[in-house]
């Protein structure tokens, strides 16, 4: 416990943004109406009872919480260090409380493997029907989610919105109930606790006040979620003598309790799991609502075909970054699926402010930041601060060489050649993957409108072939992409398509509200056009604005929204906007995170990606494309080859690049005809679900296993 309490206090300042608060796990389900009776929330108490001492104590806790008006669910381990009889059990029930089945043996090696699970939850299951149980909760908060359908349970609660001090510290950023379904009609309910466990903010953190509670309590109280607590009667003194070090007053939890009650009176609904599982089964039917379940797979969407594993388990990989984490969403959907898939994972990135830590852990990343940012001032400050963190990454893996020898490698380009910032580790066995997520020379090119045989490009293309020709496997993110670099010298077989899409659970309109009502009835709903993205000259909002000049005298109520990082750019989009006198249509919201996006295009009624012909652009596929379809909004892109390789007329909707009359006729023609434009982006969409990243991470898996492997 005390090395533990000494990470945790220092984890804790790290993950403020993200605990005991996520932002984004407030939104509700799809088709949620709210609690029962109109209550404003729910207040579910579990307990886990872990042994002999919170044996003893469970009946004097059941006690405190029947004197004060509350009901809950008490969770023993079947085969642990204690037994209880049935007469022990039946007092609970009888009592008007529940009893669940916490664990096998809480010994942590539940989830072993597939097999031996299969097995325990045939002993699993023996308890639930002896014990009359239809709930379970895995010991330490481990969780193999699919594998859980060998249980015959109404609801599992083994899963939280956010908990960084967790073995398993990945939550599922929700504070309401939600279905885990294997498509193949087996399913239950899963209860995520939501207010932090008493064993963490007593005895890990030490805090000696409710604070931490309330707070969490109140904001779930504001959202109407569900407040689902886990206490512990192992850790409570229900006596006058001074608490031990992993012990807290039984008085506190009593405080807790009549704080809801005084506070919330009626206002709240306090059912037992199994009574508020029951309930959201009936009410909230599995076609109507989905939450990310194992492998971040909606239940709408068809699992993988095999079970959940971790293949590469006990091996150890580095990620090279030269960008900001997690911010850039490539880097850290691979990291997170080496993650999962069993590996350490440290990665090396930049720092982009002085607040943000030199070293936490995200979802399961270890990131390492070196006090550097991106600066876009010209080619010389390119190549100094590319050359800096070469060297910076080549010393970070150096001296991590005599305690972590790294299996895979795991480069982000740009630039190409920081792949060289693996040599020594490569030398002593690691395999080293090259991510190609743009083509440097053709970027460049378009950045600084350069001739194709200038000598910096050729420079840019000699680096290319040698890191290529260094890394062991190369990835890409389309077909062109693909097609150019094979046909500047690299092998076929060594370069691999990993596709930029989305994740599933966050951009899923089932989990966004629709916050276009209008409290004036008679004021017409604005079209709403957006852009999301680098304001870049190359990206050609500026010809968005010409065609806005036309749009606004034929579509009532135009807006145009603008979301990404001020740029120079931006500052000459503001003087065009006042000169061409459209302040009024186009609101600029800045940076955004992925969530506030997602729901942004929600709201949207069409998006735009207005790009000039160039030559990176004429290769590039943006990954924009499938956020807006996988929302089933509609999208107007420029008839460009890497956009072709994928969409025609009949899926997306096109444009003639570097032509704001055309852009202006599009939009127009989508603002009209909006059945024809539903039925396109329906065919779209189709396109979007053969490449959704859960098949894109499971082919990335695959590659990196067959590498590592060799």
């Amino acid at each position: 416990m005390s090395v533990r309490r000494h990470f945790a206090l220092k984890k804790r300042e790290s993950v403020k943004s993200t605990w005991p608060i996520i932002p984004g796990s407030e939104f509700k389900p799809a088709g949620w109406n709210g609690w029962p009776d109109g209550k404003k929330f729910a207040l579910v108490l579990t307990h886990d009872v872990e042994g002999p001492v919170g044996v003893q104590n469970s009946p004097h806790l059941m006690e405190l919480e029947r004197q004060l008006g509350f009901h809950s669910s008490f969770n023993f381990i079947p085969e642990g260090p204690y037994s209880v009889s049935e007469p022990f059990r039946l007092q609970f029930a009888n009592a008007g409380f529940e009893v669940g089945v916490h664990d096998l043996r809480h010994d942590g090696k539940l989830y072993l493997t597939r097999r031996q699970f299969s097995q325990n939850a045939t002993r699993i299951n023996h308890y639930l029907k002896e014990w009359g149980a239809v709930g379970f909760r895995s010991g330490f908060m481990m969780r193999r989610l699919n594998w859980l359908h060998d249980l015959n349970v109404l609801y599992d609660a083994s899963t939280f919105d956010t908990d960084p001090f967790e073995p398993q510290p990945d939550g599922c950023q929700t504070i309401f109930p939600y279905w885990i379904s294997n498509g193949n009609g087996g399913n239950y309910v899963e209860l995520p606790y939501t207010v932090p466990q008493d064993s963490t903010v007593f005895l890990l953190l030490r805090e000696q006040n409710l604070d931490l509670w309330k707070h969490k309590l109140d904001w779930i109280a504001q959202n109407g979620g569900m407040a689902l607590l886990n206490v512990h009667p192992d850790y409570m003194n229900f006596t006058s003598e001074e608490p031990r070090s992993r012990s807290y007053p039984a008085e506190w939890y009593a405080e807790f309790l009549k704080y809801v009650r005084d506070k919330y009176q009626d206002s709240f609904w306090n059912p037992l799991p199994r009574q508020l599982a029951t309930w959201f089964r009936t009410t909230h039917p599995l076609s109507q609502t989905s939450r990310p379940q194992e492998n971040s797979v909606a239940s709408v969407i068809p699992p993988p075909q095999k079970p959940f594993h971790r293949p590469l388990a006990g091996q150890h990989a580095a990620v090279l970054l030269y960008s900001y984490y997690p911010a850039d969403p490539r880097p850290r959907r691979a990291a997170e699926a080496l993650a999962k898939a069993g590996m350490t994972v440290d990665l090396f990135c930049l720092r982009e402010n002085d607040t943000d830590p030199k070293q936490e852990m995200i979802e399961g990343v270890n990131v390492f930041r070196m006090p550097l940012r991106k600066r876009r001032e010209g080619k010389l400050t390119y190549v100094f601060q590319y050359a800096s963190f070469l060297l910076g990454c080549a010393a970070w893996l150096t001296t991590r060489l005599p305690k972590r020898r790294y299996d895979l490698v795991h480069v982000h380009n740009m630039p190409d050649f920081l792949v060289f910032g693996a040599l020594l580790q490569k030398t002593f066995g690691a395999k080293v993957i090259l991510d190609l997520h743009d083509p440097m020379p053709e970027l460049m090119r378009s950045i600084y409108n350069l001739p194709e045989r200038h000598w910096s490009i050729s420079c840019l293309e000699f680096f290319e072939k040698i890191s290529i020709g260094f890394a062991d496997l190369v990835l890409t993110p389309n077909l062109a992409f693909q097609k150019l670099f094979v046909s500047r010298g690299c092998p076929a077989g060594k370069i691999q398509i990993i596709m930029n899409t989305p994740r599933p659970e966050l951009f899923d309109p089932a989990n966004f509200r629709d916050t276009n009502e209008q409290n004036n009835a008679a004021r017409p709903r604005p079209f709403k056009i957006m852009f999301h993205g680098l304001i870049a000259e190359r990206h050609g909002l500026d010809l968005a604005l010409e065609a806005l000049v036309e749009l606004r005298t034929k579509i009532p109520g135009v807006e145009f929204h603008i979301y990404g990082h001020r740029t120079g750019f931006m500052n000459e989009m503001d003087r065009r906007i006042q000169k061409l006198k459209l302040e009024d249509v186009v609101h600029y919201h800045g940076h955004q995170p992925r969530h506030v996006i997602a729901q942004a295009i929600n709201d949207a009624d069409i998006g735009i990606i207005p790009n000039r012909r160039s030559p990176f652009t004429e290769l590039n596929m943006p990954t924009r494309i499938f956020e807006y379809l996988a929302m089933h909004k509609p999208v107007i892109v420029p008839g460009t080859v890497g956009i072709r390789d994928y969409f025609d007329e009949q899926t997306l909707l096109f444009f003639d690049p570097d032509k704001p009359g055309s852009l202006s006729e599009k939009l127009l023609w989508a603002y009209e005809h909006r059945s024809e434009v539903e039925t396109i982006v329906n065919r779209g969409h189709e396109i979007y679900v053969k490449h959704q990243w859960p098949e894109e991470e499971r082919r990335f898996i695959e590659y990196a296993c067959q590498l590592v492997d060799r």
